[in-house]
């Protein structure tokens, strides 16, 4: 099987619409890459940038704190990213998670992701342009800039999987192995748990399936998701077209929000 089959997204049978922008009650979890910054030939080479960070300390004001990324990447780059805009954040899949008071939650790394990464290196040494990531927790295997490795390296990943237990989790030109035992949907949940995000509306926005989880677990919760990109089979029930539109919906909820509040006063 080749990696366009085993991942391909199908042609979608129902067009979603734009997600409101009155939600001065709901709890906001955004993924990092594709949805508040663009999509890089690498991971390294996404940076903070200014109105990134003032969107996201505006939106966390407008909420009463009700904002949290939820990344496929560790906290230290999603505070690197954002400036250290989000107090509340969940990396590497729900792995590690940082509540909005500070207190800080990890599973503990499988000793088989130290055999993938091992794996990944030896593959991307003889196939320029792919990249491997060590995040301790899990192993990423980066070819969006050399794309015909994709089906080798699904393979690849694919026997690691079954070889060792690790959880196997496609992303966009990616392929992660990663400690089980946690997604983006059990980080959603867990913050649903606490202050200031309990009894608020939980809103998931993503754009890859790694965000499918969180999509469901807002929507378990009584919220909803919205999807990033081009429409396919999701669970999200609304969509935005790309990451520019991403950040003018936020202006407009952080502006709803912010006259709510003014008006309750």
């Amino acid at each position: 099987m080749s990696f366009a089959q085993g991942f391909a997204r199908p042609e979608p049978s129902v067009l979603l619409p734009a997600p409101p922008n009155h939600l001065s009650e709901a709890a906001l979890f955004l993924d990092l890459d594709g949805v508040l910054a663009p999509l890089a030939p690498t991971p390294d080479a996404v940076g903070p940038e200014p109105g990134r960070t003032r969107a996201v300390e505006r939106l966390t004001l407008a909420l009463n704190g009700r904002v949290a990324v939820v990344s496929g990447r560790t906290l230290a780059e999603i505070d690197r990213i954002v400036d250290g805009a989000a107090r509340a954040a969940s990396g590497v899949h729900g792995l590690e998670r940082r509540g909005a008071d500070g207190a800080l939650s990890a599973r503990d790394p499988s000793p088989a992701v130290k055999k993938a990464v091992a794996a990944f290196r030896d593959f991307a040494a003889s196939r320029p342009g792919v990249l491997v990531e060590d995040k301790g927790l899990s192993a990423g295997l980066h070819f969006r800039q050399a794309p015909d490795a994709a089906d080798a390296a699904l393979a690849l990943a694919t026997g690691l999987a079954q070889d060792t237990g690790l959880m196997l989790q496609p992303g966009s030109m990616v392929l992660e192995l990663k400690t089980p035992g946690a997604d983006k949907g059990t980080a959603v949940t867990a913050f649903m748990q606490e202050a200031p995000f309990a009894g608020a509306l939980p809103v998931m926005v993503g754009d890859d399936l790694t965000d499918e989880a969180g999509f469901r677990a807002a929507e378990a919760l009584g919220g909803f998701g919205v999807l990033v990109g081009p429409e396919r089979p999701t669970a999200a029930r609304y969509r935005l077209d790309d990451v520019a539109a991403v950040l003018d919906w936020l202006g407009a909820v952080s502006a709803n929000a912010a006259g709510v509040s003014e008006a309750q006063a």
